[in-house]
């Protein structure tokens, strides 16, 4: 086994051997435009690449500290940990935070997978960490007919789709410069609307930009009227779809544009030979409906997707002495993030 920094010309080979888009090269080659630096580290067997690792590193503000990011990485095993410790060390970090992109209900070797997985994690020097990508979400199989998928869905989500068909809803794939900038004005109302924390609009252009290039983004647009009322960036990656951003007009809502957008991804999908649909996150088997991301999940729910739960958000501790007071420091920055929403959106005074 042989561990190695990976090079551009190896990128190709990168990407068949990680399993998410966070881990592409393309989200790397974006992240760097945003100022994060990234390490991307191979495991061979030879010549050959058997497993690929993409860490972000995050300095901690008025420190000499830092934090490395490793999400939906592969099942974590020694040889990734001993990668992830090297990087970490390299660059002073007090911790290292995974999320493993491994649900634990299609682990096949145990039935207690998150049990099991979990436990080897905190053997080997980890801790339950803060999640920062969902910890469930829904995902469809597209293997099945047309007919299948309506059939699996939810009779008001069906209804609804019917409605925007005669209501005129058209749902398109949409590159286009002039498109994007629309997309990111309906983000910006929607984020208004919710009163969720989102990126700037510079992180979406560049986002955009690289994740595009490479084949990964693309727009897709549900227009009434020549209006266009909701924009969707879905990423496609290695056989699976993804629906990471959304954006909708507060106008026209009664024209159901958002749920015929959903089928028409679907099948967008299967188009492209997808075999999976993730919808990206979604709430609990028991969501609160006060939750505030309850209606997204109510809306995802709907199309009848398999709820999965992913195996958790661990940290890698690699300053225990530091660590205690990151985790105190790090609860504090997030209550402020989710009070500065509100107050920026006037959903509070």
């Amino acid at each position: 086994m042989v561990i190695r920094e990976i090079t551009e010309k190896e990128k190709d080979a990168f990407d068949r051997v990680v399993t998410h888009p966070l881990q592409s090269w393309a989200w790397g080659e974006f992240r760097q435009k945003t100022g994060v630096l990234v390490e991307r580290v191979g495991i061979f067997d030879g010549n050959k690449l058997k497993q690929g690792c993409q860490l972000t590193i995050h300095p901690i503000p008025k420190t000499a500290y830092t934090v490395g990011y490793f999400p939906k990485g592969i099942l974590p095993d020694e040889a990734q940990l001993e990668v992830l410790q090297t990087l970490g060390k390299r660059h002073n970090c007090i911790l290292v935070k995974l999320e493993p992109n491994v649900a634990a209900c299609v682990v096949p070797e145990r039935q207690d997978a998150h049990g099991t997985i979990r436990k080897w994690l905190l053997d080997h020097g980890c801790k339950d960490g803060r999640s920062l990508f969902t910890k469930y979400t829904f995902q469809v199989d597209l293997s099945k007919s047309e007919e299948e998928l309506l059939a699996g869905m939810k009779s008001k989500t069906r209804y609804n789709i019917g409605v925007a068909g005669r209501n005129g809803v058209v749902v398109t794939e949409d590159n286009r410069v002039e498109a994007f900038e629309i997309y990111l004005q309906l983000m910006q109302e929607t984020t208004q609307r919710q009163g969720f924390y989102a990126h700037t609009l510079d992180y979406h252009r560049k986002m955009w930009k690289e994740m595009h290039k490479a084949g990964i983004a693309r727009l897709l647009t549900a227009s009434w009227k020549n209006e266009i009322l909701v924009t969707w960036v879905v990423f496609v990656f290695n056989d699976v779809m993804y629906y990471p951003y959304g954006a909708s007009s507060s106008e026209h809502r009664d024209v159901m544009a958002s749920n015929l957008m959903m089928w028409e991804a679907m099948r967008y999908g299967k188009k492209l030979g997808c075999k999976l649909f993730d919808m990206w996150g979604s709430l609990g088997p028991d969501a609160n409906p006060k939750d505030p991301f309850f209606g997204f999940h109510r809306f995802k729910e709907g199309y009848g997707g398999q709820l999965v739960e992913f195996v958790g958000t661990y940290d890698l501790v690699l300053k225990p002495q530091l660590y205690h007071l990151y985790r105190m420091a790090e609860e504090v920055r997030w209550t402020w993030l989710k009070i500065y929403a509100r107050l920026k959106n006037g959903l509070i005074t």
